[in-house]
């Protein structure tokens, strides 16, 4: 082990230790970003070995959650945005986010997987293997993880509120009834991520400091951490410290 390494080694043990009987969030949400800059600052021409790299950053991290009693992650991988990149990038970013979803999701992982975003927006083969994988991950019991894909936080409002609405007029509401039940607990109800509690701790790589749309929702009142560290280059050391940053929070929700 290099010299660095030794470092790094002692570092997350205290880490560790300070954070034993601490509080850890329930449910962590994470934006994987800087995959593309990273592999042109490491001289790579074609962005997609950043983005392959941080295909292999997922199932580690998720491995940290395990340890650390996390109950659930959600992580950002395809924004709706990203749709519009060039087709070439775009396709072969949607191979390795498939190929992830499918390995986390594997029979030698007790992960149970949900695909939250719009899957009608993606090619119908990547689609089906994308909804295979989470199908076959039901009934297990290790950490929830919700993979955001084809995800846009607007648009899964606006798909709350259209859902609601659909709902209450199948019930026979209309006129003044119909918009008084339009509810903050209605809405709530028909989000991608309706029934499971809303994150505690967002954590984004790459120095960025905004959510871009991500679960706008969801963490209204979450903590939410920003480090430097690109998407492939996020160690453990660095999830430790936003652990040992929330638990350090005092959470108020607003009031």
């Amino acid at each position: 082990m290099s010299a660095r390494g030794l470092l790094y080694s002692i570092y997350e043990r205290r880490l560790l230790k300070r954070l034993d009987g601490l509080q850890h969030p329930r449910h962590i949400a994470v934006m994987c970003d800087g995959n593309r800059r990273w592999a042109r600052e490491n001289g790579f021409e074609d962005v997609s070995h950043g983005h392959r790299m941080g295909a292999l950053k997922i199932s580690e991290m998720l491995g940290w959650c395990d340890a650390a009693g996390i109950e659930m992650a959600t992580i950002y991988l395809l924004s709706t945005e990203n749709l519009r990149r060039d087709p070439e990038e775009l396709d072969t970013l949607l191979e390795i986010i498939t190929d992830v979803v499918e390995e986390i999701s594997g029979p030698d992982k007790n992960w149970s997987v949900k695909i939250v975003g719009a899957l009608e927006l993606l090619p119908a083969e990547q689609s089906r293997r994308l909804r295979d994988a989470a199908a076959g991950t039901e009934g297990r019991t290790g950490t929830h993880v919700n993979v955001a894909i084809g995800y846009g936080g607007r648009q899964e409002i606006a798909d709350a509120v259209q859902s609601l609405l659909s709902e209450k007029l199948l019930a026979g509401l209309s006129g003044d009834a119909l918009v008084k039940s339009i509810t903050v607990d209605g809405i709530d109800g028909h989000l991608y991520t309706s029934g499971q509690p809303d994150p505690d701790l967002v954590i984004r790589t790459s120095g960025e400091q905004r959510l871009s749309g991500f679960l706008l929702w969801q963490s209204a009142y979450s903590e939410i951490w920003f480090t430097e560290a690109y998407w492939p280059e996020f160690r453990r050391v660095d999830f430790l410290r936003a652990l040992r940053d929330y638990a350090a929070r005092h959470r108020r929700f607003g009031v």
